[in-house]
């Protein structure tokens, strides 16, 4: 009989109860995030509105008074309860299934990545490091926010971290790749921002048309690759046509 993953359950106001599954941002806590949160959103309790899978969380939003009807002396405890023997019942969809690959081609410097050099000079490294390193790596999509469609990914190496900019930009071009300290992300609409520029990719991230308007979700690895300017225009030329 398997064990059950270490979680914490407690209230959050009086219609709601926050299921943390670990305190500290790691690829298997937030894959049991996705789990329950993947498990309640076919498999919704007595009651409740809605839940919003976070880092290390789940939120879980109810309405007490079908509890009350029900004779539940306490619907937070009765909600609680419901929630432990929903995580009893997902312990083989923990072990998560392969994850969706998604690959995005940058292209890195230049009037597309005007940052670079100070990303490269603050670690002690060459844009062309900097690029091998940021290419190098695999990235989790731990949520999406900020912006519609805007990912905010793990995974990227220490060795090209680098501060936010002192004074952010009133707008950023859509598709720009961003590092802010140890992280990095794509902002998929032209929005004001303070990350350090590094590339910018063609795909559109954020596609308002589609049944799914977001390219990336929570849970998806994404891989970087780089191409040059010219790849660029025609990738941009071919889609948009």
């Amino acid at each position: 009989m398997p064990h059950l993953p270490h979680y914490r359950l407690y209230p959050l106001g009086d219609s709601a109860l926050v299921v943390e599954f670990g305190n500290q941002i790691a690829p298997s806590v937030f894959a049991r995030v996705q789990a329950f949160s993947r498990y309640l959103a076919t498999h919704p309790f007595l009651g409740m509105v809605e839940q919003v899978p976070a880092f290390t969380t789940v939120t879980v939003y109810y309405d007490p008074l079908p509890w009350f009807k029900a004779g539940a002396a306490s619907p937070c405890q009765a909600v609680a309860e419901a929630i432990e023997q929903l995580l009893q019942n997902i312990l083989q969809d923990l072990a998560l299934s392969t994850p969706r690959v998604k690959e995005i081609p940058v292209c890195y410097g230049g009037v597309y990545g005007p940052d670079l050099p100070f990303v490269a000079q603050t670690n002690g490294l060459t844009p062309e490091e900097v690029v091998a390193l940021h290419t190098g790596g695999e990235y989790l999509v731990y949520m999406i926010g900020f912006a519609p469609g805007f990912p905010y990914l793990g995974g990227m190496s220490e060795k090209i971290s680098a501060p936010r900019k002192a004074t952010p930009r009133a707008a950023i071009p859509a598709g720009s790749l961003g590092i802010a300290g140890a992280q990095t992300g794509i902002y998929p609409l032209e929005t004001p921002g303070g990350w350090q520029l590094i590339g910018r990719t063609p795909m559109a991230l954020f596609r308002p048309q589609e049944d799914s308007p977001s390219l990336l979700k929570a849970g998806d690895t994404v891989r970087f690759y780089s191409i040059t300017e010219e790849q660029f225009k025609h990738w941009k030329e071919e889609h948009e046509s």
